[in-house]
């Protein structure tokens, strides 16, 4: 695990539960979301806290440093499905991470559809 791994760790681990937190959720959810999902090879569930956009049915998370972190091949190339907790409210949907020609990573979660 690289440095950048370890400390991104650590910092998920206190900022899940803060977003848990009434108070807090509301607040904290204006920007970041708790994603939560099925690893393809492992099965285990996972949830992490991811910085997002919404606009309508459909919520963008954008990638930083996407060679570091391995958590968005789950969705690319084929998606999966996936809750995403923003303030409180949980929303099933359908990721799929694409990569752009520079490197760049999105993930595109589409609120309207679920896969199975």
């Amino acid at each position: 695990m690289t440095a950048f791994q370890t400390v991104a760790n650590a910092a998920n681990t206190i900022v899940r539960p803060l977003m848990g937190l009434p108070v807090l959720s509301s607040v904290l959810g204006r920007g970041l979301a708790t994603l939560t999902y099925v690893g393809r090879r492992s099965g285990k569930t996972i949830s992490l806290p991811v910085s997002y956009r919404k606009s309508g049915s459909t919520v963008t998370v954008m990638v930083a440093a996407p060679s570091q972190k391995s958590w968005w091949r789950n969705f690319h190339p084929d998606g999966a499905p996936v809750t995403v907790d923003i303030a409180g409210r949980k929303h099933q949907g359908t990721a799929v991470a694409t990569v752009s020609e520079k490197g760049g990573v999105r993930v595109t979660i589409d609120l309207a559809t679920t896969s199975s």
